[in-house]
């Protein structure tokens, strides 16, 4: 053991580059926080925060997120100081593909672990956490039980529903209807059962095939606006929609998001989109809470906290329940003459 020891102190002296991260999980969905190694993003706002890390940053989104030190399901974030008055701190969302707008297992890993690291302190009983993220200001509650986040809790950005019922000739497919949503990022929302297919393990490679070739047949043939910000109008994944299998259960989610990413949780932003759809469809009634399962059958627990209007488009504001746990403190080290120092993905 005593070698090992000196073994590692040497290694630590030479010339690696070090980037240290916390990871946890949400739900079964990985989330990897870059915590020191690393230039923090700059600028003045958070959109223009994440334009500058897609230009600047995007060779440590690809160390951490590729292989050999992530894998094609892999998600994580940087984090940035604020830019918006009294929040606690700026988030910028990093996959397979690039940088998302926003993301709701994410703001519930993040919320766990900046508590019971210390790195928010929790002073009043129910404080909330704020939070800048690209899609707009998140607020986050920590649910506590002594010294330990038991669940957090977090008001999404206004969410919405501008198309339902429409119809896309897909390649391969025919023709698939969806419903278009909007919960920090747009998402089409398929019937899986119209596909022949289910929200299960079993259907995992289907699940990524068609919702690869949904997505990339609505982007070819669709332009997706958001009301507010250019940034935000792209659709990010297709979130097939399954009956559950398990009681007291709304519905079951598989989202397949950016490089054909699956979502191991029933997807933060998606259950707000989804939420958003319901209420357009006169399903759903604010305040009512539900629970929506993931492919793994880990769940979230969501309600519509109110309703509000972006421009003349009518919205909501979703609340989203769901737990995280930390998985490991690491030190990755990057070799500047390993020839995959840059990492690789295999889908």
């Amino acid at each position: 053991m005593k070698k090992i020891h000196s073994f590692c102190k040497r290694l630590h002296q030479n010339k690696y580059l070090k980037i240290k991260t916390i990871d946890s999980h949400t739900a079964g969905e990985p989330f990897r926080i870059i915590t020191s190694g690393v230039a923090e993003p700059v600028r003045n706002t958070i959109l223009e925060k994440r334009k500058y890390a897609k230009k600047h940053l995007d060779h440590i989104r690809k160390i951490l997120m590729f292989e050999p030190r992530g894998h094609a399901d892999m998600y994580g974030c940087f984090i940035t100081e604020p830019v918006t008055k009294n929040t606690d701190f700026g988030i910028l969302f990093i996959h397979n593909e690039g940088f998302s707008t926003m993301c709701g297992h994410g703001i519930i890993a993040i919320t766990t672990v900046a508590v019971e690291t210390g790195f928010v302190k929790i002073k009043t009983p129910g404080q909330m956490i704020r939070i800048d993220t690209p899609a707009g200001l998140v607020t986050a509650k920590p649910n506590m039980d002594n010294n330990r986040v038991e669940s957090v809790t977090f008001e999404n950005v206004p969410s919405f529903a501008p198309k339902l019922n429409e119809t896309i000739d897909v390649p391969g497919l025919g023709k698939v209807s969806y419903d278009l949503g909007f919960g920090g990022a747009f998402y089409a929302f398929v019937n899986a059962s119209d596909l022949g297919i289910k929200c299960t393990p079993e259907y995992f490679p289907e699940l990524v095939k068609k919702g690869r070739m949904i997505k990339n047949a609505i982007m070819a043939s669709k332009q997706i606006v958001h009301p507010l910000e250019e940034d935000l109008g792209f659709l990010y994944g297709t979130i097939f929609v399954d009956t559950p299998d398990i009681e007291n259960v709304h519905s079951r989610h598989c989202c397949i998001f950016a490089e054909g990413e699956v979502d191991r949780s029933p997807t933060g932003t998606g259950v707000s989109a989804r939420l958003a759809i319901l209420n357009e469809k006169n399903e759903i009634k604010p305040g009512v809470d539900i629970s929506i399962n993931s492919i793994i059958n880990t769940s979230f627990t969501c309600k519509i906290a109110r309703l509000t209007q972006i421009e003349n488009q009518k919205a909501i504001i979703p609340e989203v329940t769901g737990t995280a746990y930390i998985t490991g403190v690491h030190e990755f080290l990057i070799d500047p003459d390993d020839p995959l120092n840059q990492g690789f993905i295999l889908r």
